[in-house]
């Protein structure tokens, strides 16, 4: 889970050596004691997982299930009328399940030969720098709950729908790799907090809001509104902007609510000259210019 989603769910140490998530006011969870134990019970078991292990198995409930069933049947025609070519591709070649909940572990060896990706399994919070710069490696942090029952097609949080519906079809495609790993260069390049948060924020109205323009009208690439059935339909209402790298970089937004502003790019192949181009090359000093532009 990157580090802008766990403001809404913190991780505390209970000190027996299990964690607890703290969900916020709001969160709709919150009075689910069931619930609550599930989601404590796999950040646990997440956070005890050391590289090179395979990430640990979850045994997914019926009702874990037909959230998943519920959102990925929900997303399938809007995927084919809102989503952009190249989203489409990876997710054919990765060919989800739409009935059960698939395993990270089982995602990474389908992933392996078409880009060479792989899942990290995320007991919540981590942070920026290690987030995005791990994506160098071919590595992408995923959390493994569902959201809560009682509203599936929403979730102020990324659960594992967001990292595998959303990111996962993505890391499918070498078009999207290759964007993720110079985010994850350019991640581990810059030395300064500032400069490490302008790339998130541009990796955030991309790689997770991204729209961009087809043929046929609007577009998302972004995986936060591809794994939101009510997002998904909403994004061509909202303020759209050009592709605009020191707006992005320097704009503040909220996780809980639908992005009111998105920027979007005349093409993947735009996205990936400016964007692209930008975590290719970009450090410190180009980064604090941009900024003060």
């Amino acid at each position: 889970m990157f580090e802008e989603g766990q403001h809404f769910a913190p991780i505390v140490d209970k000190g027996d050596g299990s964690l607890a998530v703290e969900l916020g006011e709001g969160h709709p969870g919150l009075q689910d004691p069931v619930y609550r134990e599930r989601r404590d019970h796999l950040a646990t078991t997440a956070a005890a997982w050391q590289p090179g292990q395979p990430c640990p198995r979850v045994e997914y409930t019926d009702d874990e299930h037909d959230v998943w069933r519920v959102v990925s049947e929900n997303l399938q025609a809007k995927h084919r009328i809102y989503a952009c070519q190249e989203f489409l591709e990876g997710k054919q070649a990765l060919g989800l399940p739409l009935d059960h909940v698939p395993q990270l572990e089982d995602l990474s060896a389908a992933l392996e030969p078409l880009t060479g990706f792989a899942y990290r399994p995320a007991a919540g919070l981590v942070p920026l720098r290690d987030f995005y710069g791990v994506l160098a490696d071919h590595q992408f942090w995923a959390t493994q709950y569902v959201r809560h029952h009682s509203v599936p097609l929403y979730t102020p949080e990324p659960d594992v729908l967001h990292e595998v519906v959303g990111h996962g079809n993505t890391l499918a495609h070498p078009r999207f790799t290759a964007l993720y790993e110079a985010a994850g260069a350019a991640a581990r390049r810059v030395e300064s907090d500032a400069a490490l948060e302008f790339i998130s924020k541009v990796f955030w109205f991309t790689l997770e809001f991204g729209i961009l323009r087809e043929v046929d009208g609007l577009k998302a690439y972004g995986a936060g509104i591809l794994s939101s059935p009510g997002e998904i339909e909403e994004f061509r209402g909202m303020t759209i902007r050009p592709l605009d790298l020191v707006a992005m970089g320097t704009t503040s937004y909220d996780i809980t609510h639908y992005q009111e502003v998105l920027y979007a790019a005349e093409s993947f192949n735009h996205v990936e000259d400016v964007v692209g181009g930008f975590w290719s090359s970009c450090d410190d000093d180009t980064i604090i210019a941009l900024a003060a532009a």
